[in-house]
């Protein structure tokens, strides 16, 4: 089944949001929604998220499941405040609770903060099927840039969150807590088998050099053959070697510091002090 799909890009984060629906219905997902912040001023906005949801609405789309390839450290997510506007299940992989695990630590979180991943309604193991009306999904464990990334296959469509991006600009960095570059060549590798027509969904671009427009989608013969990283049969040993003397100098997101402190929490803030007031932390010299 080809799901149809339609790409929200949000400039300020180089984000990629998607909203997947069955063909032959009214059913459809929503794939790493983005929740505006300011940092300076420590304000969010919703205009990311109110054009897919005005979207959802012009075309009476039931939204059926809220989908994050992992626990984003560029942009904060919108999925809760997508969910009380149209509705929609939180999913994410299981392995939210190794994230919140190591961050709960470097955030000072306390043992309120619960590590269990609790604060999403499904937690996806490698292997477990879902629906969005009559489409099947199948999820993939792709570990590497964070230990709970995960690919979701929905007919002949893949969403790869960030593990792979268009196939002139690479791959994911692999430098933050629990990233392995020898685990994401494996991820990669997981990914390139399925069938060559597979249309590749890329959660980021950035524009390569000498590329004009943004793009965010490719297939998996595409990105065999050409992807600049892993592509034309590139060994694990050399993929290896070049990914960590990247992410040796690549300077942390922008937003790193509020992404992780939500996206950790389903999107969700910290809670409020007793007069009604939302702080986030800084950790010095942590991350």
């Amino acid at each position: 089944m080809k799901p149809e799909v339609t790409a929200f890009f949000d400039e300020a984060t180089f984000t990629v949001s998607f909203v997947v629906k069955d063909p032959n219905g009214s059913a459809c997902a929503i794939v790493d929604s983005v929740l505006d912040f300011d940092y300076a001023s420590g304000h969010t906005d919703t205009k990311s998220a109110d054009e897919i949801i005005q979207y959802v609405k012009d075309n009476n789309l039931e939204v059926q499941w809220l989908l994050e390839s992992h626990v984003h450290a560029d942009h904060l997510s919108a999925a809760p405040y997508i969910q009380k506007q149209v509705g929609g299940k939180i999913g994410i992989g299981d392995r939210i609770t190794v994230v919140q695990d190591t961050f709960g630590k470097v955030f000072n979180e306390g043992t309120e903060f619960q590590r269990d991943g609790s604060q999403f309604d499904k937690l996806f193991q490698e292997g477990d099927v879902f629906h969005i009306g009559q489409m099947r999904g199948e999820v993939l464990h792709t570990p590497g840039h964070t230990p709970a990334c995960l690919t979701y296959v929905v007919g002949d469509a893949a969403f790869v969150g960030d593990t792979l991006f268009m196939p002139d600009f690479g791959t994911a960095r692999c430098d933050f807590p629990g990233g392995s570059s020898e685990t994401l060549y494996n991820s990669i590798q997981k990914i390139l088998a399925l069938p060559d027509e597979t249309r590749i969904f890329v959660g980021h671009d950035y524009k390569a050099p000498g590329r004009d427009e943004f793009a965010w989608e490719t297939t998996v013969a595409e990105q065999k053959a050409l992807n600049v990283h892993v592509g034309g049969g590139k060994s694990e040993e050399e993929f290896v070697s070049m990914r960590d003397a990247r992410d040796a100098n690549l300077a942390k997101p922008r937003l790193i510091i509020p992404s992780l402190q939500v996206n950790m929490r389903a999107g969700n803030m910290p809670p409020a002090d007793e007069q009604g007031n939302v702080y986030l932390k800084v950790p010095v010299n942590k991350i």
